[in-house]
């Protein structure tokens, strides 16, 4: 069986101490964040992945 990808919109924004906040506006209350772009895109990943049925 091959691993099917799944795209989702997504919004990415820096705050003032420079922490990357990432939300998913598919699901309600899917957001992550992370201190450079490269977490808060894997730590996103899991919070969607959560989110699915």
């Amino acid at each position: 069986m091959k691993n099917k990808s799944i795209h989702f919109p997504i919004i990415i924004e820096q705050d003032e101490d420079g922490i990357y906040i990432i939300s998913c506006p598919t699901f309600k209350g899917c957001h992550s964040y992370g201190k450079n772009i490269d977490v808060a895109l894997e730590n996103i990943k899991e919070v969607i992945q959560m989110c699915l049925p």
